[in-house]
């Protein structure tokens, strides 16, 4: 199957696509079976360098097109996104372990965001202001950035950069996307679509990409002053290194980093409707989504009953091959995520935590698996008291952690005590509880996402993505995320004739 998937998708035409094991190479492997899929030749760092300036000619040009010719090539390339959606989000499943649905659901992402941007390209915009001097204009005017790099996650292969290369191309920047070694053949895929559509119209080089190991060529990129932003997705650690690096050289930095989101249920919530969403954001991806609802936050008067219903759930759902008929639950990434889901719950345990369902591998699972990296989706009830330090940590697996709350107040406080920032939900009938959760004055939740009565993961693009705290700070995809790709720049244009200051300010 995936030898025709990547003739399907010219991967097997590729250059940097070589034979398993090949020298200088690293193998992409499906954690469904543990099989190689492909090899993958690193770049070395005279390709880095080789790459960036060529990125500073190409942006040269590229930053002279129209912006609204631009959005038509970004347009371009999210029709063919469009076209290959099936095999693209096949390979998301084969790679990286994502069940069918939600593989072409990030490839939706990808197109649903190139659709933003081309209309974007025509109202990039910034304010005309009032001066206080006669015969003088003031506006403000956006102008493209440069070369930029984004360093993306396994998670989602390809949704994240799209997030960033199909905005910043409208804004006129060139994309270097250094991806996750777990998952470069995605890449390879996503970005040789890009090009090759670009180029067909006349804009080649736009899109570049350097494959290889993180510390490596993440760190030249965070460290090379004239790629003027890095946009990093990844760990909390890897945004403190890409950060410092960026900050030091005085450049930008978008950070997109750990998530530890939890969702309150009130006791007027619909529980059946929170039931839907907060198993869907606990167990969708296994667990390994940023988004992911990692903390369950249950008034007194309705965790036993909404507990019972999420473990009838819980046993329901299918783990096995990603692309089989009805799974809802493919692998972990690598074995290495398997450890990490099994000393949390080793913690958890030792903390007082009570594991009430899931907990261990699967052992029902076809021989064609065995290899596999799956465990079972687990929920663990904290103690009275809600001390459960594991919980404060973010663990990729699918591990929910069930906490109880008397008053609103006490549930917040909750929802805001751990380091990260990203996503949190309140699922309630009643509006004055809705209202305490989004408070105006910035007392509600701090999460830099918020939703009342939809769960915390499966954001939709044009609403601005990112978090708070340790999340740190960036913002991807809509609103007014695009000025983070560009410069501003504040005009005077005097055509009274004559010289005046401002202020009143009189010289001469």
């Amino acid at each position: 199957m995936s030898s025709a998937l990547l003739a399907t998708l010219g991967l097997d035409r590729n250059p940097r696509v070589v034979q398993p094991n090949a020298a200088g190479s690293i193998n992409s492997e499906n954690p469904s079976n543990g099989n190689v899929i492909a090899a993958v030749s690193i770049d070395s760092p005279d390709a880095v360098e080789k790459t960036i300036v060529d990125a500073e000619s190409r942006f040269r040009a590229w930053r002279e097109v129209p912006a609204p010719v631009r959005g038509q090539v970004v347009r371009a390339i999210g029709d063919e996104y469009r076209r290959l959606k099936k095999p693209l989000g096949e390979l998301i499943s084969l790679e990286v372990g994502k069940i069918r649905s939600e593989g072409e659901g990030e490839i939706q992402e990808a197109i649903d965001i190139a659709e933003y941007a081309a209309g974007l390209s025509r109202t990039l915009s910034g304010p005309v202001l009032q001066s206080e001097r006669p015969g003088h204009r003031m506006f403000e005017q956006w102008l493209p950035l440069g070369p930029i790099g984004v360093i993306t996650a396994f998670n989602f292969p390809a949704a994240v950069w799209a997030w960033n290369a199909m905005i910043a191309a409208v804004c006129g920047d060139v994309t270097i996307w250094k991806p996750s070694p777990m998952a470069p053949l995605t890449a390879i895929a996503m970005n040789s679509i890009a090009d090759r559509i670009a180029t067909a119209m006349g804009h080649p080089g736009i899109f570049k990409l350097l494959v290889g190991p993180d510390a490596a060529l993440g760190a030249k990129l965070a460290a090379d002053k004239r790629l003027p932003l890095i946009s990093a997705t990844g760990s909390t650690a890897m945004g403190r290194s890409v950060g410092q690096a960026v900050a030091q050289r005085m450049g930008r930095s978008l950070l997109e980093l750990g998530g530890n989101n939890a969702a309150i249920v009130t006791g007027s919530a619909d529980l059946d409707l929170a039931l839907k969403a907060i198993t869907f954001g606990a167990v969708g991806t296994a667990g390994q989504r940023c988004t992911t609802t990692r903390r369950l936050i249950a008034h007194e008067s309705v965790v036993e009953p909404l507990v019972e219903k999420l473990i009838a759930a819980y046993r329901t759902i299918q783990i096995g091959d990603p692309l089989g008929s009805g799974t809802l639950i493919g692998p972990l990434i690598n074995a290495a995520a398997v450890a990490k889901y099994e000393a949390a719950l080793k913690s958890a345990k030792d903390q007082g935590g009570i594991v009430v369902v899931g907990g261990k591998r699967p052992q029902n699972l076809p021989a064609s698996l065995s290899r596999g990296h799956f465990v079972e989706p687990t929920i663990v009830i904290a103690p009275p008291d809600n001390n459960l330090p594991i919980a404060r940590e973010e663990t990729f697996a699918p591990i929910l952690y069930v906490f109880t709350y008397r008053s609103l107040d006490e549930a917040i406080e909750l929802n805001n005590s751990v380091d990260q920032g990203l996503s949190s939900a309140v699922f309630t009938e009643s509006l004055r509880e809705s209202e305490r959760f989004l408070a105006v004055s910035g007392a509600g939740t701090d999460c830099g996402l918020a939703y009342v009565n939809c769960g915390t993961s499966g954001a939709e693009i044009g609403g601005a993505f990112g978090g708070e705290k340790d999340t740190g700070g960036g913002r991807e995809s809509g609103s007014d995320s695009w000025k983070a790709y560009m410069r501003r720049q504040s005009c005077v244009i005097n055509a009274a004739g004559e010289f005046r200051l401002a202020q009143g300010v009189q010289f001469g």
